[in-house]
């Protein structure tokens, strides 16, 4: 399937096609949707996605990801555009593949993971940031030698350094195995220097934002907090923690925003954020930020429980979820003849609190962050959550928080 519309490049922007499956395990409004959160992921890298293929297959072609005749059909497609500058796969894709599409397509050729890194490298700022994402770009070429590494050996230079007998593809190995090995013991020694500014913190609250990206954690954070964490309608806004003290009421807690997760994300690119995932890790309470006026937020729900419970322990954590962006999402009237199913987009915010979604999680709260509506319904529930851990530290002060009107402004 091929769009036929096309749209006009802006600015610098390289014009790339899309492309995808659809498979036994991933029916076609599934591929659809991975395709449009690809290209998302184009446009926060700063391509423009002109056209998307799909294919159905039972799984992969080993040698080009599609079969011959759709990677014809894209080639003339490019051939006739005459302007597209690279191809986006959907899914990883092995250095065969990579070596044979290039040759057919003659134009730059990218996996999702590939995406995801170009976006961490441009987003990284702080050290910390930029030694985790040099990390996961070492892990993902790795196993790509043979096409992207031919004269690493010059980056270290020096007689002697080459074996006996000793081919360039295991000079490269090896040379980025020790770079891999340098850049771990670079994070460890990061790690240990936030471990000790997390124990200088005391024993105050620690709050934790996490969910999906772009559902607006990085704007509940500078609403929360009163601070101006960088926040836009972009797909890993966030690749650095921020902490800031907030205090609601008289109550103080920490609030820290951590990068979003994503479907079909490698483990190897969370590992080797594990120093910015630690602040989830040893946080007191979560909240779970989601976007409910995504089409399929359920799974992204999923999508971060599963991530929370495999890499950050975060299923035994108190956690509140506030369903974001009801601006977006809440309500179109509904006429009185319509006998349609009815859609969420027809609920009141007094029907979303009585629904379903808050019937699954009674620990849920629903808010826009950006019309700042329900915001003090929200404190409220933080307030109540961070007070019961506070007292558990300082059951002394049961009295100092022992109410709560109206948060502080």
């Amino acid at each position: 399937m091929k769009e036929s519309a096309k749209t006009v490049a802006t600015g610098n922007s390289e014009r790339a096609i899309l492309v995808g499956l659809i498979t036994p395990r991933q029916d076609e409004a599934k591929s659809n949707e991975y395709l449009d959160e690809l290209a998302f992921l184009a446009d926060t890298a700063g391509a423009d996605a002109v056209a998307r293929f799909t294919q159905r297959l039972d799984y992969p072609n080993p040698r080009t990801f599609v079969g011959k005749g759709k990677l014809e059909e894209i080639r003339k497609f490019i051939e006739d555009d005459g302007d597209i500058a690279m191809a986006i796969f959907d899914d990883d894709l092995s250095t065969k593949q990579v070596l044979n599409i290039e040759r057919e397509l003659g134009v730059k050729i990218l996996d999702r993971t590939n995406l995801i890194l170009d976006i961490f490298a441009k987003r990284a700022q702080t050290a910390s940031a930029k030694t985790q994402v040099e990390l996961a770009q070492y892990q993902y070429l790795l196993p790509r030698l043979t096409r992207m590494w031919t004269h690493l050996e010059r980056q270290r230079g020096g007689i002697g350094m080459r074996g006996p007998g000793e081919t360039q593809i295991e000079t490269d190995r090896r040379i980025i195995l020790t770079k891999i090995s340098l850049l771990k013991e670079e994070l460890r020694a990061i790690d240990r220097q936030k471990a000790v500014q997390r124990k200088n913190r005391g024993k105050l609250t620690r709050v934790a934002l996490v969910g999906y990206t772009n559902v607006g954690k990085s704007t509940l954070m500078n609403l929360l907090s009163k601070s101006d964490v960088f926040a836009e309608n972009k797909l890993f806004a966030t690749l650095d923690t921020t902490v800031r003290k907030v205090v609601i009421d008289n109550l103080p807690f920490l609030l820290s925003d951590t990068v979003g997760f994503i479907r079909k994300l490698p483990t190897h690119l969370v590992d080797s954020f594990k120093s910015t995932l630690d602040e989830v890790r040893e946080a007191d309470i979560l909240v779970h930020v989601v976007d409910i006026s995504h089409p399929q937020f359920e799974e992204q729900i999923e999508v971060v429980d599963k991530t929370l419970r495999e890499v950050c322990d975060g299923a035994d954590k108190p956690m509140l979820l506030v369903f974001n962006k009801i601006d977006a999402f809440t309500c179109t009237p509904r006429d009185e003849d319509d006998l349609s199913p009815r859609q969420r987009c027809h609920m009141t915010l007094e029907e979303l609190e009585k629904s379903w979604m808050a019937r699954v999680n009674d620990n849920c709260i629903f808010i826009s962050a950006k019309k700042n509506d329900n915001i003090d319904a929200l404190k409220k529930r933080l307030y109540q959550m961070a007070r019961e851990i506070h007292l558990s530290r300082f059951p002394y002060n049961d009295l100092l928080y022992e109410t709560y009107d109206t948060p502080a402004e």
